[in-house]
């Protein structure tokens, strides 16, 4: 009986881990978005959006690759012109 719980406990931790390396947390005010990565990383796992601009919200490669512009648009945060501006500014500037 023991040797079960151990594997129980074992997946779901290893559930958890994976949930945590498969998306990122977007704080925004009370409320908490999830945006799906595109990769297994734990960088930027937890992402506040309070206190800071559009511009610098998409200025984080891993985040906007991940669609954070969509979710921002989805919010009212931003319009769909903006969203697009800055991102071609983004991905002009990686070329």
């Amino acid at each position: 009986m023991h040797f079960v719980k151990k594997i129980l406990i074992v997946a779901i931790v290893g559930g958890a881990l994976f949930f945590l390396l498969s998306y990122h947390f977007i704080v925004v005010g009370r409320g908490v978005k999830l945006l799906k990565k595109s990769s297994l990383t734990l960088q930027y796992t937890i992402f506040s959006v309070k206190g800071k601009t559009n511009e610098a919200i998409l200025s984080v490669d891993e985040l906007r690759e991940d669609g954070i512009g969509d979710l921002l648009v989805e919010l009212g945060m931003m319009s769909e012109k903006e969203k697009e501006r800055l991102e071609a500014k983004y991905d002009e500037e990686q070329d």
